[in-house]
Formats: C-alpha cells, structure tokens, sequence
C-alpha cells in the first residue's frame, strides 16, 4: 500500500463519517428548521388564515351585542349566554374569559381539528408527502414537527381569540380591579395573568383533538376526508357528552374538563379539574399519538 492510499482512505472517512452519524447538534437545527417550515406552510394557507380571521371576528360580535344590549336598558343579560357575559359590562378584561367560553365548545376545536386533519393528508392528497420524506429528518421526526406545529396553532388560535376580545373589551367597557367568582378583587395586571393562564390551559384542552386529528390524517389520503372526519368525530363526541344515559362515558370524553379553565379565576385556585383536564389530554395525546406514529412509519405513501 502506498503512503497515498491510507490518507485517501481516512479523507474518505472524513467526508463520508458526517453524512452517516451527523451531529446531534445539526439534528436538532434540521428538526427546528423542519418545525419552521411547517408552521410557515400552515400559516399560509388562505383556510388558515379565514380561520383565524373568524376567531377574531367572534369577540367583536359578542363585545357589541352585550354593548348593544346594555345600551337599550336590557341589563347585563340576565346571567343567559355564555359563562362570565354577566360580568363583562362591569370589567372588559372578562370579555376575554366569556370569548374563551363561547369558541372552547366548538369554534376553536372545529378550527384545530381542520388544521390536524390537513396536516399528513393534505400534504399525501398534494403529492408533496413523499418528497419531504426523502429528507434525512426520518418520518418520526417529521411526524414530530408536524404534532408540533398544530400544537402551536393550538396555542396560536387561543392568543387570537383572547387578544380580539382583550382589545374588543377595553375598548368598550371599563376596566380595573377584577372581582374573581370567590369574591376576592385583585389588580388589573394578575387579572392579565390570570388571563394568560387560561389561554394556556385552553390550548391544553385542545391537544387531544390534536393527537386525534393527527392520527386520522394518517389515515387516507385525502385532505379533505380528513378534516372532516376529525370534526364528525369532534361533534360525535359533543353528542354523547350530553346524552344522560352515558354519564359513566363522559368523564372519558376529552372535552369533560374543558370548562375547568374557571376555576384559575378562584383564590385559591382550584386545581382538580384543570390538573384532571391536562391528565386527560395527555392520555388522548399519547394514545393517538402512538397510534399516528405507528401508522405512518409503517404507510406505503407512494400506494
């Protein structure tokens, strides 16, 4: 062997190593860079966007009708529509928890579960699935980044409708101290805080539906059968939450503590229901997420 040959051999190694066992480090930034693209390919969407837009509008119509109706002498309601509306004329910041209630039923998680459902099936039914698996992120981890990015659309919705209806309120209603449901009045500023807590525990209540959406995406190739599979199954479930006869179903259900969000407007805060409520979607989370993981590692995307 020449003196030649083993260097050639270890510039070989060199340049061939990289390839084969690449940095952890470089792994991670293909990943993040892979989360990147999917929230930018989500985020552009017009159907996203009208979503979002929908969201947004949804604070202003309640904001004016309660403005409307107190302008008439008709009160504060009376206590009817959604929880908190009886409060909102006393303290804008409430317009936010009473917007929260109002989406939490159906709008917002009819709006995640249209993202979730388009997330694997909308990229097989444009032919572009295939090509983002010849990139060496592997399909867990682009599965990973693509739970991920609804997760942070879960997220991102929730700011929407809180930030619509915190403007909405303080640009109609007074604001100050915030009388909590136990009685105790605190500053305007933990009122925000408390505010952002529930928009964080609201986007918990949606990682279910997430994982669910998720996994029936994984299911066919249609973007379309998709989504509307998720939100039949989202209203199946609404269904049954209020048929009397399956009260032993219900607390299995991943809407059942969807509403414990009202409980971080205590003092003290109750934390049962809301700690139940993360149980329970983590549950759904791993469950369906292993279900959508085991789905798409297996599929055949060129079938």
């Amino acid at each position: 062997m020449s003196p030649a040959e083993p260097a050639t051999a270890a510039s070989e190694g060199a340049a061939t190593g990289p390839r084969s066992a690449p940095p952890s480090a470089a792994r991670w930034w293909w990943t993040f860079g892979l989360l990147r693209s999917e929230l930018g390919v989500t985020l552009r969407r017009w159907r996203t966007l009208a979503l979002l837009g929908i969201l947004a509008a949804l604070p202003v119509l309640i904001g004016i009708a309660v403005k409307v109706e107190t302008g008439d002498g008709g009160g504060s309601g009376g206590g009817e529509g959604p929880a908190f509306i009886h409060q909102v004329t006393n303290n804008g910041l409430f317009l936010v928890f009473t917007a929260l209630a109002a989406t939490l039923p159906f709008f917002l998680p009819m709006t995640v579960g249209v993202v979730a459902g388009d997330s694997v099936a909308g990229e097989a039914a444009a032919g572009t699935l295939r090509y983002l698996l010849v990139a060496p992120a592997g399909r867990s981890r682009l599965l990973l980044a693509k739970f991920a990015s609804v997760v942070v659309f879960c997220l991102l919705a929730t700011l929407v409708v809180a930030a619509s209806a915190l403007l909405v309120g303080v640009a109609l209603f007074p604001v100050g101290d915030v009388t909590l449901l136990s009685g105790v009045t605190v500053s305007f500023g933990e009122g925000l805080l408390r505010a952002l807590a529930i928009a964080l525990a609201v986007t918990v209540s949606l990682l279910g539906l997430a994982a669910l959406g998720l996994f029936v995406s994984t299911l066919t190739g249609s973007g379309i059968a998709a989504m509307s599979a998720t939100v039949g199954l989202l209203i199946t479930v609404q269904i049954l939450a209020v048929i009397p006869q399956l009260d032993a179903l219900h607390p299995y259900l991943f809407p059942y503590h969807w509403l414990s969000f009202a409980d971080l407007l205590r003092a003290p805060v109750l934390w049962d229901d809301v700690l139940a409520n993360a149980g329970l979607q983590a549950l759904y989370v791993a469950v369906f997420g292993s279900a959508a993981w085991a789905r798409f590692t297996s599929r055949d995307i060129a079938a």
